[in-house]
């Protein structure tokens, strides 16, 4: 048993079907999925304390050896020409406006060098949806990293996949092929959002559909590219919207198999054109209760990683204990969020010792969740 406290009804259900707290996280501790409505009960319980110790309980189960990992890499922003018009956005340019530009690649080939003599691993290549690059651009970026770099390169985020296949008449599937022949490692999970069309619209009025975004990790999976999968919280969307966000990825997982991580993070506003708009900006409080049910309810996704470039490390070093066990990367290199506000800055050491002061072994990873051999 799980030795919570009362047995308070959760807010929102009728009293014919009503379970309890309790109920629910021994039913799913005992390997019982979780189901929708459960999980939105959990979402609109005041009971963080009983959600986290659930939640840490499942990661003990699927990472029983006490350690946290981290990653060395470098988000690479190669463009900042964007077609997406996301509401939350102070990052793009739109095509010809000052301040717009593509990076020449003897330019990202520095970053990555230094990157390298950090101890890094990998390149986090991404940017905006810019209709001038076709795949030709991609496939000879790609081509010259892989034969100059010893380094896994995890780029080109779902709606750049997509704008990347219609400017170039090609089929998504076809695009995904020529970029892994190329060089392409794998996949990161950005522009997800909230994966339910009403709340894409009104956010992000010219990126992907929520279809078109799972489609894009499907084909991906299905020819051996492992990716990510994301969620922003805190854009205005509902609990219910955030519940089928986790169920579509959760879904596509059992179908495919192909997610190593998921990743949620808090929407920055700062300057931005949704600045003011959302009337419950995500609080701390309310990030580590959505990190902690969707550790228990993505049963099927091996790795949770915190935020702590939009929550904070000390939120970060809390949110080992809901469920996560992974803090991310030292982000070299970010520009995206710390152009909506968010400064934060951390260092190897800053997460290492974020780990071990929580009672747990630091390791270094890959982009993919692959352990380094040696314990930091």
């Amino acid at each position: 048993m799980l030795g919570l406290k009362g047995k308070n009804r959760l807010a929102g259900t009728t009293e014919s079907c009503q379970r309890t707290l309790s109920e629910i996280l021994e039913s799913a501790l005992l390997g019982k999925r979780l189901g929708a409505d459960e999980a939105l009960d959990l979402l609109r319980s005041n009971e963080l304390p009983a959600l986290a110790d659930a939640a840490h309980r499942v990661r003990r189960t699927k990472h029983p050896d006490n350690v946290v990992t981290y990653l060395i890499d470098r988000n690479v922003n190669y463009t900042n020409v964007c077609v997406a018009r996301c509401k939350f956005c102070n990052f793009k340019r739109r095509p010809g406006d000052p301040g717009s530009y593509v990076l020449d690649r003897g330019v990202i080939a520095r970053k990555i060098e230094e990157t390298i003599a950090l101890g890094g691993t990998g390149i986090l290549l991404q940017g905006g949806m810019n209709p001038a690059l076709t795949i030709d651009y991609y496939e000879d970026l790609l081509r010259y990293l892989r034969s100059r770099f010893p380094i896994q390169l995890h780029c080109f985020s779902p709606p750049e996949i997509i704008v990347l296949a219609k400017v170039s008449k090609l089929s998504v599937r076809e695009v995904v092929r020529r970029l892994k022949a190329a060089g392409l490692d794998s996949i990161p999970g950005g522009g997800a959002e909230i994966l339910n069309d009403r709340r894409r619209k009104e956010i992000s009025p010219g990126k992907c559909s929520a279809d078109e975004w799972l489609d894009v990790m499907r084909i991906a999976h299905e020819e051996g590219i492992q990716t990510t999968a994301t969620m922003m919280l805190g854009g205005g969307e509902t609990l219910e919207e955030r519940v089928e966000h986790l169920e579509r990825i959760r879904g596509l997982q059992d179908e495919t198999g192909g997610f190593v991580a998921f990743i949620p993070w808090t929407a920055c506003l700062a300057g931005t054109e949704m600045e003011g708009a959302v009337e419950r900006p995500c609080s701390p409080v309310e990030y580590l209760k959505t990190l902690a049910v969707a550790r228990i309810f993505l049963d099927n996704i091996d790795h949770l990683q915190v935020s702590w470039l939009t929550q904070g490390l000390e939120t970060a070093q809390v949110a080992l204990y809901c469920g996560a066990d992974d803090v991310g990367s030292i982000m070299i290199e970010e520009n995206v969020l710390s152009a909506a506000g968010s400064h934060r800055q951390a260092t190897r050491r800053d997460l290492v010792e974020l780990i071990r002061d929580a009672g747990f072994q630091p390791m270094q990873r890959d982009s993919l969740f692959r352990r380094l051999a040696v314990l930091s």
